[in-house]
C-alpha cells in the first residue's frame, strides 16, 4: 500500500507532462527564417496559384486550417485559421486591382491581402490579425503549402495503365450519331 502511494505522483506527473504533447501549432517554434523563394514558388505554382501572393497571418488561439489552402479567384490564395469554438478567419489575396473592396484589408507589395471573419470573431481580432499578416517564412511554408508531386507538375494527364482500351471502363464513346442511319 505504501509503495503504491510512493508511485502515484511520479505517475500523475508524468501523464501531466505528456498531456501537453502534440499541442504545437504549425509553424511555431519557427525561427522567423524567410522562406526559401524558389521553394514558395515551386510549390505555389503546382497548385496555380502566383508565388508573390502567398501571404500567412498569426492571430491568438487561431491555427491554419491546410485542408482550406487553395486557389482565390485566377491565381491568388486563400486560406482558413480556425480555433476551437469554430470561429474562422479567412485570408484572401489577389492582384492589387481589387484593392479598396474589403473592409479588413493591407495592400501590400505586389498584392491586396483581405481577411473575413466568420462564427463570431470580432472586429478587434480581425484587427490584430491584419497587422500580423506577412510573406510565410520557412517554418510556415512547410506547413502551408505542400511538396509538389513530380508526376502531377509536368502539364501532361497522369497514364494509369490499368484501364481498358475499350468496353466497360475504356474511354467515353462521345461521337453523334447521324439520324436515319
Amino acid at each position: 500500500m505504501i509503495r503504491a502511494v510512493r508511485v502515484l505522483p511520479p505517475l500523475l506527473l508524468a501523464a501531466t507532462l505528456l498531456t501537453g504533447c502534440g499541442t504545437e501549432k504549425a509553424g511555431s517554434g519557427d525561427s522567423g527564417a524567410p522562406a526559401d523563394q524558389a521553394e514558395l514558388a515551386a510549390k505555389a505554382k503546382a497548385l496555380g496559384i502566383a508565388p508573390e501572393l502567398v501571404y500567412v497571418t498569426d492571430a491568438a488561439g487561431f491555427t491554419l486550417a491546410q485542408q482550406s489552402v487553395g486557389v482565390q479567384g485566377d491565381d491568388g490564395f486563400s486560406a482558413a485559421y480556425t480555433d476551437r469554438t469554430g470561429a474562422v478567419i479567412h485570408l484572401y489575396t489577389d492582384h492589387l486591382r481589387y484593392a479598396g473592396q474589403h473592409k479588413y484589408e493591407v495592400t501590400e507589395k505586389d498584392c491586396v491581402v483581405w481577411l473575413e471573419g466568420e462564427g463570431g470573431v470580432s472586429d478587434a481580432v480581425l484587427g490584430k490579425a491584419l497587422r500580423a499578416v506577412h510573406r510565410p517564412t520557412a517554418g510556415e511554408l512547410d506547413t502551408l503549402l505542400p511538396t509538389p508531386d513530380p508526376a502531377f507538375t509536368d502539364g501532361e494527364p497522369v497514364q494509369r495503365g490499368d484501364l481498358p482500351t475499350n468496353g466497360d471502363g475504356g474511354p467515353p464513346d462521345n461521337s453523334v450519331p447521324t439520324p436515319g442511319l
